[in-house]
């Protein structure tokens, strides 16, 4: 009897240590794919822009998934309308504009990017995401929130409000923020991994931009002289976090300029 209950005791200390040891590989696993599955969704949704009518003009649910009269989704992805677009590109480059001569004024610490810079639902854009960044030497493809708060950043990479919107042009710099080292989830950890020339890709709503890496740093936690607009340049920056000593951290840089 004893010895039955001490293999018992065994199996089941085995079980439960090869689970924890696999936890982090499991929820990497499906972590992927939901990051695919918000990807492909974005794809297909700027692929199939509703033409002619705004976000109130058409039956969606608090997702933005088209719904018959049941309230049954019929895509399977948001959907989105050229009206909506066409205004919130005005707005964003509006808005980039407007930080070439004032963002020194608004970007003064950390708690200035935690806040999305739009409310997007007023464009019928109810997840927030505002596209997805990819690097192809890196296997990386992670969806783009906007606003660099934690409820974002648990979900992918987020946009620093008061940098440039990603939309490229001379006079911008969209800086772009993850997580490394997240418990199983895989954002901006191999980023240090990404060689000058690489190239880093952009897809937003209305077209996808090519940048190649031109630098790569390690800077102190509360710096932020690399997240401002430099001139006539044409920039992406990716930011993560880099362990200096147990409980301290600075940030690795990765500066990408326009192909």
């Amino acid at each position: 009897m004893k010895r039955r209950i001490l293999v018992i005791v065994s199996i089941s200390v085995f079980v439960i240590g090869a689970g924890v040891l696999a936890f982090p590989f499991i929820s990497i696993f499906f972590n992927n794919i939901s990051m695919e599955k918000a990807t492909d969704a974005f794809d297909n949704s700027i692929v199939n822009i509703i033409d002619g009518e705004d976000h109130t003009q058409i039956n969606t649910d608090k997702e933005g998934y088209l719904i018959d009269d049941s309230g049954k989704r019929t895509t399977d992805y948001p959907v989105y309308t050229k009206p909506d677009l066409d205004r919130l590109l005005k707005d964003m480059q509006k808005y980039n504009e407007n930080l070439k001569t004032n963002q020194r004024n608004l970007l003064k610490d950390e708690s200035s990017y935690a806040n999305p810079c739009f409310n997007l639902s007023d464009y019928g854009i109810y997840n927030n995401c505002i596209g997805y960044v990819s690097a192809p030497s890196i296997d990386m493809e992670i969806p783009v929130y906007l606003g660099a708060n934690d409820a974002n950043m648990e979900y992918g990479a987020a946009h620093l409000t008061y940098t440039s919107m990603p939309l490229g042009g001379k006079g911008t710099n969209a800086v772009l923020a993850a997580h490394t080292g997240y418990i199983g989830r895989v954002f901006f950890d191999n980023i240090p991994n990404l060689n000058e020339g690489d190239s880093v890709y952009i897809q937003n709503f209305w077209n996808k931009l090519e940048y190649r890496v031109v630098a790569k740093k390690i800077i102190e936690s509360d710096d932020i002289g690399d997240l401002f607009i430099e001139n006539d340049k044409d920039l992406l920056t990716l930011i993560t976090c880099h362990r200096k000593a147990a409980g301290v951290y600075n940030r690795w840089l990765v500066v990408c300029e326009r192909a």
